[in-house]
């Protein structure tokens, strides 16, 4: 019987091998700014779980390697990162000082570059399971339940992040909804504003390149520039109108954020309302003219339904984009979750960085996952009703 490599298995196997073998497990250090030390996974956990863990690595490794079964990749890569998320919290404990409260352990590029690989794996496995939306959105809920497990367990509290989060747990959820609302706030205005202005650049075919050219102008302003161009104008306006500082509009702040990140969300949105109404078959607006139906009922009974999934892909676009884009406000006085970023960067504290910055990767990840879902369900439920009609 011949051996058969899958082709992602191999690199899979490789990133495994690197990650095992060679690069750090987790990095300790006498307090949270100085220089860590590395330690591999022999080290970072007492002998016998060390070699568990690279029993359950090599084999998980061996498994993407050649062409198994779906059940058996699935299988491999779950049970691989469990064992992971588990046992990063024993090394935690086990390389922290009884009694220490200064020593900082953390993650280091080793365990990221197996999450990375098994995570790959996993994808890999439930994209060619065909999942359907709902089976995507269950994976997800599933997947953060476990993660919420493993926090409300107390297995991770040793690590260096969720040290930094118990000194900041109410700061920490402050600025985790102030970056919802960022995000949110302005995708909602951009969504309120954006769909009527597509919907004119639809039917006004001399209005459409200039709007989408001024757009398109706005998204190539680099983030930082454009949240720094709101503050003149909106000091301005907080200075001169009467009631403006009342109403939260300053210089800085939430403000020139939210106005930033309302500009960049509006191309998206326009340039997907056009695509979207544009490609509407030709005979579903005759057979809506024929049956007597005016412009406002077209647009609402059939262009608009046949168009949404479409100008839904533009509002998952501007969702992901926008809860990224969200943590450069803390720059200009915003909040979110990059307050924690900038932070980290000032005091050199890694762990810092990775309280904000990790939140915000997991937001945007289950955001992409949701929405993409949700696409595709409308979009197939609007192809069955096709068919059946």
């Amino acid at each position: 019987m011949s051996i058969r490599f899958d082709k992602l298995g191999v690199v899979i196997a490789a990133i495994t091998a690197y990650g095992a073998f060679v690069a750090p497990f987790a990095t300790f250090r006498a307090n949270r700014i100085v220089a860590g030390e590395p330690r591999s996974i022999l080290e970072a956990l007492p002998q016998p779980l060390g070699l568990v863990l690279l029993a359950v690595l090599l084999a998980a490794g061996l498994v993407a390697l050649f062409k198994t079964p779906l059940v058996v990749r699935l299988g491999a890569s779950v049970v691989a990162l469990l064992s992971l998320a588990l046992l990063i919290g024993v090394a935690g404990s086990h390389l922290t000082p009884e009694g220490n409260t200064f020593a900082r352990v953390s993650p280091a590029s080793g365990f990221w570059v197996l999450i990375f690989a098994f995570t790959l794996l996993l994808a890999d496995v439930l994209t060619r399971l065909q999942l359907s939306p709902v089976g995507r959105v269950v994976a997800l809920g599933t997947a953060a339940a476990a993660i919420w497990l493993l926090l409300a367990s107390g297995a991770w509290d040793s690590l260096s992040i969720l040290k930094e989060y118990a000194n900041r747990a109410d700061s920490f959820w402050n600025e985790a909804r102030r970056h919802v609302e960022l995000a949110l706030g302005s995708l909602v205005a951009a969504v309120l504003v954006g769909l009527p202005l597509g919907i004119l650049c639809h039917r006004v075919e001399a209005l459409r390149a200039g709007v989408l050219n001024v757009l398109n102008i706005i998204q190539t302003i680099p983030s930082i520039a454009l949240f720094g161009i709101m503050i003149a104008p909106l000091g301005w306006v907080a200075a001169n109108i009467p009631g403006a500082s009342a109403l939260g509009i300053r210089g800085i702040g939430a403000a020139p954020a939210f106005v930033a990140l309302f500009l960049y969300s509006l191309l998206p949105v326009v340039a997907n309302t056009v695509v979207g109404l544009a490609g509407v078959p030709r005979a579903a607006n005759d057979a809506a003219r024929g049956m007597g139906m005016t412009g406002w009922q077209r647009l609402k009974n059939v262009e608009f339904p046949l168009a949404f999934p479409v100008i839904l892909t533009g509002i998952r676009i501007v969702l992901v984009q926008n809860i990224g884009l969200a943590t450069i406000a803390a720059l200009i006085g915003g909040g979110g979750f990059g307050v924690f970023v900038f932070q980290g960067v000032g005091q050199t504290a890694m762990d810092l960085v990775l309280l904000g910055a990790v939140p915000t990767v997991a937001l945007a990840f289950a955001a992409a996952i949701i929405l993409d879902a949700v696409v595709e369900y409308i979009a197939t439920r609007k192809s069955t009703e096709v068919a059946a009609a």
